[in-house]
């Protein structure tokens, strides 16, 4: 007769929860704990209930960058002609617009034009800006208007910072940080992707220099392994294994939180608080695919 390990551990005289581990007592507290990032609030992904959940609108503005990231989604999706045109990607009344989720929206010259047509169009909502922070600066600082800010930083030296995205502009994300930082009429994020053997020992640094800067927030993501990047993640040293592992990731974010606000992405974060800590501990999650695509509709306004 086959039993289950919660059955076994009763046949056996305990009660499950002492075949738990402390490691993995300490990580489903700290999931439980954690709230969703501040981008992710209002998101249907945070909805279990809903079964094929969109993000929110987004504002694609161009899906040229000046950087080239090993990990990158979007230039998977413009090489295999699946990027999104410029344009509106929601619905009505939306609860926060993304400006952008492809290319780098500082490279554009509408930024300002369109970041003022979007506070207009829909006042009630949070408008959410995601740059690499490169182009960042006081002039056009106080040209935007934006209620929270996420900026894209993967290492914590100036030579990974370029081994990661092939270009030399470490010290410009820096001071886009501190700019963000300094401001504290808007939520400050620095977004951070997960990659181990690549990054994970840079994360608690990079949490550690960015809440001197005054940073509000780190959303620290996982790795989503697109085929046209995996050979260049090969060959920077990525663990696959352990880029699948939710126990290696949350690791990460414990030794990060020391430092600053950590929250994870928040898909996942739904999911992973509806686990026990044994499961939790084991889990993997399928961190493969092919290309993005956009589940949203692209409106006219």
């Amino acid at each position: 007769m086959k039993y289950s390990w919660e059955e076994f551990a009763r046949k056996m005289g305990m009660e499950p929860q002492i075949l738990e581990n402390k490691e993995a007592r300490s990580l489903k507290k700290f999931v439980d704990e954690l709230q969703p990032p501040t981008h992710c609030q209002g998101c249907q992904g945070l909805d279990l209930n809903i079964e094929n959940p969109v993000h929110h609108p987004s504002y694609e503005l161009t899906p040229a960058c000046n950087h080239d990231c090993i990990f990158c989604y979007s230039n998977v999706a413009l090489k295999m002609g699946k990027v999104p045109k410029p344009g509106y990607y929601g619905w009505e009344n939306p609860h926060a617009v993304t400006v952008s989720q492809y290319g780098e929206p500082l490279i554009s010259p509408r930024i300002v034009e369109v970041n003022k047509m979007l506070r207009e169009k829909f006042p009630n909502a949070r408008l959410d800006l995601q740059t690499n922070g490169s182009l960042l600066t006081e002039e056009l600082w106080r040209k935007l208007d934006f209620d929270l800010v996420m900026i894209s930083l993967d290492a914590a030296s100036r030579e990974k910072h370029r081994m990661i995205t092939k270009a030399d502009t470490f010290e410009n994300v820096i001071n886009a940080l501190k700019i963000v930082g300094a401001d504290k009429s808007v939520r400050s994020v620095v977004r951070t992707i997960f990659m181990p053997g690549i990054n994970d020992g840079d994360i608690p640094r990079i949490a550690e220099l960015a809440a001197s800067l005054g940073i509000d927030e780190m959303m620290l993501q996982p790795l989503t392994i697109h085929r046209l990047n995996e050979e260049r993640l090969k060959k920077a040293g990525l663990d696959f294994e352990r880029a699948e592992s939710v126990k290696e990731y949350l690791k990460v974010a414990v030794e990060a939180k020391k430092h600053i606000d950590v929250r994870i992405s928040g898909c996942q974060l739904a999911i992973y608080k509806t686990l026990d800590a044994i499961t939790l501990y084991g889990a993997n999650r399928v961190a493969r695919d092919v290309a993005p695509l956009v589940k949203r509709k692209r409106t006219s306004f």
